[in-house]
């Protein structure tokens, strides 16, 4: 350590407490995993990615895929029916997703089959010793991106913006989110080798070798490998050194001189893709397999940037600035590189068929491609710190940070929720630490009354007794009912305990108001994470009047999509009629 020169020993330091955080965070999500509950993060989409190796290396089966319903049965990795994989009309079964990320997962699989062995844990793939191998070998692969992402951006940035670049990407966005927590996933791996590309591209236009032309290619076939769209990152090395004339001349008689090298990099990414071309040859009979994506790119949806269910400037907003460094490269010879990756990057991500990307905290399809940004971040640093902007931009970036961790932690507990946020909803629990029952309901119910205090107050109690309730599928089951008088602009407060002995899960109770003419509706959902099970959990929600309603009969109702049953302790109705004058 003592070698290390001053000029980067900043940038260093940071990355290292990038790493401390990312452990805390994963022993954070550890912790709050019930005892009853084994860590498992090879599941759902990273189940998907994850099973080429058990299925080759342990089960010895890639095309039956009978060993997954006893595996799932047991660790619950699919999620649903075994979507992961698909049945083909020659009998085999076929994965969805590519083996890309399997094979970057390999050396932490073969850690964890050795500490299944030797602590005499199941060697079956997903045992405790497998999910840790590849939840602190994914930090690490993270860590060594930054380590690499670093190094490259030292070459045309000081240390302090490098730092302070670093910091704020792991820090201020959802980086740190799959690389701590939802680990199983493919980001992580690929914003390793997009840190590559990017440190290799740099190398070559400086100093041509073959092997980094090698490098260049294997890197772009196994992004490509790994998720179709990231095919693009072959612009960063087709676009270094373009900007302006004279260098791009310079590029290109570069390129000439070195012809040879093109072949090479077309060697390196057929080498990439080859194992998948030939996994499709081995299940499917044919070396091309269409997984069946479906892209609207007349018509991309914006909203995966600016709308309130996780878009990307909304719950990450740090991320606003990468946009706006963009039009700080001009004087960089990388310019053309990251701009034009950068823009269809964001294009084609935006343009998916299934633009919420699953459950996810903010935009998770842009986080491998976040060391390509930081190209444009740093750039917008470096034109920031130098001016006064700087005492600004300090205190900024620190409450960004402080947004992105408080938020990272609802995450967790699933207040910030992985699907269904909105606007009002998360007006209620931003910077929010003990949201109420009356905020969980905006993630079903738009009614809210803010001001309580300008109005009167007048209490009906529907339900005195203890009632048991048993619910059919589909089935709404009434609650109570109660006659009420009200008038147009009028709001009602609805309460309700109760204690469920059955799983919550798609589970509502289900307020309708109705008069002579028409009725209106609220629902809010009894799987919240206020909820504690087989406990007396309180909901609530608001109801504002229709005008017109004067007589109305007000019921409760719970409805479920599979077999429920509890008890509701009380369910009562707050009346608030707006004061005289």
């Amino acid at each position: 350590m003592e070698k290390l020169s001053a000029s980067w020993r900043t940038s260093f330091y940071s990355i290292l407490a990038c790493l401390l955080i990312a452990l805390s965070f994963f022993q954070y999500r550890n912790w709050s995993i019930p005892h009853n509950r084994p860590l498992v993060v090879t599941t759902w989409d990273a189940f998907g990615y994850y099973a080429y190796l058990p299925s080759f290396f342990i089960y010895k089966d890639a095309k039956s895929l009978s060993w997954i319903d006893s595996v799932d049965r047991k660790y619950h990795v699919t999620g649903g029916d075994g979507w992961q994989a698909e049945k083909l009309k020659n009998g085999n079964y076929t994965f969805k997703y590519l083996g890309g990320v399997a094979l970057m997962q390999m050396p932490l699989f073969f850690v964890g089959h050795w500490f299944a062995q030797l602590f005499h844990y199941p060697q079956d793939g997903f045992s405790p010793p497998y999910q840790y191998a590849i939840s602190y070998g994914a930090i690490l692969y993270c860590l060594l991106g930054l380590l690499i992402l670093r190094r490259t951006l030292l070459s045309y940035f000081n240390d302090v913006i490098v730092a302070l670049t670093l910091l704020l990407i792991a820090l201020a966005t959802n980086l740190m989110q799959y690389a701590a927590d939802d680990n199983g996933q493919s980001h992580v791996y690929i914003f390793l080798l997009y840190a590559i590309i990017l440190a290799a591209s740099h190398a070559w236009h400086k100093k041509p070798k073959a092997l980094l032309a090698l490098i260049i290619g294997y890197i772009v076939g196994l992004a490509t490998m790994s998720r179709p769209t990231e095919a693009i990152m072959f612009l960063i090395p087709l676009l270094w050194n373009t900007n302006g004339k004279s260098v791009a001349l310079g590029k290109w008689q570069l390129v000439r001189r070195n012809q040879s090298h093109i072949y090479i990099a077309l060697l390196g990414g057929i080498l990439g893709i080859l194992p998948q071309l030939i996994y499709w040859k081995y299940s499917t009979g044919s070396f091309i397999y269409d997984v069946g994506s479906k892209w609207v790119f007349l018509n991309p949806w914006f909203r995966v940037l600016f709308g309130w269910e996780k878009g990307w400037f909304i719950y990450t907003p740090i991320t606003i600035f990468f946009v706006i460094g963009l039009f700080f490269l001009k004087k960089f010879p990388f310019k053309n590189a990251i701009l034009w990756f950068c823009v269809l990057n964001i294009w084609i991500i935006i343009s998916w068929d299934d633009w919420r990307y699953g459950g996810s905290y903010s935009t998770r399809a842009l986080v491998q491609s976040y060391p390509v940004f930081a190209f444009a971040f740093a750039a917008f640093l470096n034109q920031v710190f130098l001016g006064r902007w700087r005492y600004v931009a300090l205190p900024v970036g620190i409450f960004l940070v402080l947004i992105n961790i408080f938020q990272t932690k609802q995450y967790h507990l699933n207040i910030l929720h992985y699907n269904d946020m909105n606007r009002r909803y998360y007006g209620r629990i931003f910077l929010n630490p003990n949201p109420q029952p009356e905020d969980m309901s905006l993630l079903d119910n738009n009614d809210f009354l803010y001001d309580e205090w300008n109005f009167e107050k007048e209490k009906f109690i529907l339900l005195t007794k203890d009632t048991t309730v048993i619910v059919k599928p589909q089935l709404p089951t009434l609650i109570a009912t109660q006659p009420i008088k009200i008038e147009g602009g009028d709001w009602i407060k609805i309460e309700t305990i109760i204690e469920s002995q059955s799983e919550l899960w798609n589970s509502y109770w289900v307020v309708v108001l109705k008069s002579k003419n028409s009725s209106k509706v609220a629902r809010a959902r009894l799987s919240n994470p206020l909820v504690q099970a087989k406990k007396k959990n309180r909901y609530a929600l608001y109801m504002q009047v229709p005008q017109g309603f004067d007589q109305a009969q007000l019921s409760v109702f719970i409805t479920a999509s599979s077999p429920f049953s509890g008890y509701v302790y009380q369910t009562g109705i707050t009346l608030f009629k707006k004061k005289e004058g």
